[in-house]
């Protein structure tokens, strides 16, 4: 054995960009703990890679390195393969900016390993139970409806409703990123790892879910400052419901209202059937004093107007 066995991230994954948004992603799980630090990399603008098999981490900053310049997916991945000896054993998966997507499986990789590449998107794996893996996530992922990490998850399910991996299953990882290139490089709208977990595609779909319930409510934050007060409104009641164990939604969206708007009635109807079953209710109301004692609730009586309209 000329490697060590942290290197071998047997993967199924998925890159993708939305044609819509120009997001770019990155999904995927594994039987190794931690596959977040070593199988995809992004940029925003730029585009998004996943190396695995036998994992060549340089892969990562290389390629992203010859995206930012301009070379299409497809000659990013010969390029690499050319650059490595080993190519045999590696996965590789790129989409660039335009939406090309490029992928490579070395004749080395465990079986079964396969890729496909379809319109904007790649899906490939390696060390699967089965050979239907790859035809399941690419029928799920082109099937599946929502934002683009929504989708990348659809596929990942699929792949383990397939029994995945040959030796089950221990972390999963999705990020994505902006299409806009002047975005800050760290700068991400989805970056979640499940790092040990029974089920992480399971668990990953549930904190897919909580980031984009937050994804809504940042939307109705921006409506509400341009002064769409209805269509805010919607929006944040959308959020709550997609994620109701998020206190801080709620609370937050109250706090804004009481605060900036002086709308305590509406406030205290969001927050108080949030509140009514929360042990740490009361911690919550001294949270809104707390506020107001160090200046982030900025009109007078705001806390104690709140407070009263929540007790009452």
């Amino acid at each position: 054995m000329k490697f060590h066995y942290s290197e071998l991230f047997s993967t199924y994954s998925i890159v993708a960009r939305d044609p819509e948004t120009g997001e770019l992603g990155v999904a995927v799980e594994t039987h190794q703990m931690t596959v977040g630090r070593m199988v995809p990399f992004l940029l925003p603008g730029i585009g998004a890679i996943a190396t695995q098999s036998l994992v060549n981490v340089s892969f990562g900053p290389m390629g992203l390195a010859m995206l930012r310049q301009g070379v299409p997916a497809a000659h990013v991945v010969a390029g690499l393969v050319a650059s490595d000896e080993n190519a045999h054993r590696r996965q590789l998966a790129v989409v660039d900016s335009q939406g090309r997507a490029a992928a490579h499986t070395g004749s080395g990789c465990i079986a079964d390993a396969q890729h496909h590449v379809g319109e904007g998107y790649s899906v490939q794996a390696n060390m699967m139970t089965r050979t239907t893996v790859i035809p399941a996530m690419m029928q799920a992922y082109e099937n599946a409806k929502g934002d683009l990490a929504q989708r990348m998850v659809a596929a990942l399910e699929a792949a383990q409703a397939e029994d995945g991996d040959i030796r089950g299953m221990q972390s999963a990882a999705l990020k994505v990123v902006s299409g806009d290139s002047n975005d800050a490089e760290w700068k991400s709208l989805y970056d979640l790892r499940v790092d040990e977990h029974a089920e992480p595609v399971v668990e990953l779909a549930r904190l897919v879910r909580m980031r984009h319930a937050q994804r809504v409510d940042e939307r109705g934050y921006e409506l509400l400052t341009a002064g769409n007060r209805a269509e805010a409104l919607a929006l944040w009641a959308q959020a709550r419901a997609e994620a109701p164990e998020l206190e801080e939604v709620a609370f937050w969206q109250a706090v804004k209202l009481a605060d900036e708007h002086s709308d305590i009635e509406t406030a205290a109807e969001i927050l108080r059937p949030v509140l009514a079953n929360d042990p740490r209710r009361e911690h919550w109301i001294d949270l809104v004093q707390r506020l107001a004692i160090c200046g982030i609730l900025e009109r007078e009586g705001a806390d104690a107007e709140l407070i009263a309209a929540l007790n009452a």
